[in-house]
């Protein structure tokens, strides 16, 4: 029963998240700002939906494991990407 409700808000949480990452999209900033801001509250709400996941289907750890593993690796180096693509400033 708690564990229900804690997966739901998990979730409810990660919904929000994701929300919350797009509203730096639509002020003055810089494009890198706007970008830094809604990669980390998109991973945030991910990882908290496959928290919630992981609550409401145990039997399913192995996969929700593995999948907040690669969402952790993939969105770091996604990162590191970006700002040393940004940061050449177009040299090659």
């Amino acid at each position: 029963m708690i564990t229900t409700i804690l997966g739901y808000f998990c979730i409810g949480l990660g919904v929000f998240f994701w929300f919350w990452g797009t509203f730096p999209l639509l002020g003055n900033r810089s494009v890198l700002f706007k970008l830094h801001s809604l990669s980390v509250a998109d991973t945030l709400g991910s990882m908290s939906i496959i928290v919630g996941l992981l609550l409401k289907i145990p039997r399913e750890w192995p996969l929700l494991v593995l999948a907040l593993i690669s969402l952790a690796i993939w969105n770091t180096v996604l990162g590191y990407v970006l700002a040393y693509c940004s940061s050449s400033g177009g040299q090659r």
